[in-house]
């Protein structure tokens, strides 16, 4: 290790997930919808910026800025996000093993 280097002590913030423990539509959700959050939340940086002078501004900027936005998120949604996918992921594994489950009874049995 290099002497400026700070070493990594502890877990990770968030748990990550075993890679088989999702269906391959949950984790596609899961990273669209973390993808869509992390865009929301970086336009607005975008938005306050001048870029004037050789090759910056203009109309061309202003019709592929987004599309540069929602790049940036989906490379980091892609690279393992902020952790909102994992959330989605497990919400809706859960949602999906309280629908399978059956109903029951007023008196609390199964049928």
């Amino acid at each position: 290790m290099s002497e400026g280097a700070i070493p990594l002590v502890g877990a990770p913030l968030l748990p990550q997930p075993e890679s088989n423990q999702f269906s391959p539509e949950i984790e596609r959700v899961g990273h669209e919808f973390e993808a869509m959050f992390l865009a929301e939340m970086l336009a607005p940086m975008f938005e306050g910026l001048d870029t004037d002078g050789l090759g910056g501004g203009g109309m061309g900027e202003q019709i592929f800025r987004p599309m540069l936005v929602e790049r940036y998120a989906q490379s980091i949604a892609q690279n393992g996000g902020v952790g909102v996918a994992d959330s989605i992921m497990r919400e809706l594994t859960r949602l999906q093993a309280a629908q399978s489950q059956p109903p029951e009874d007023a008196d609390g049995a199964a049928r």
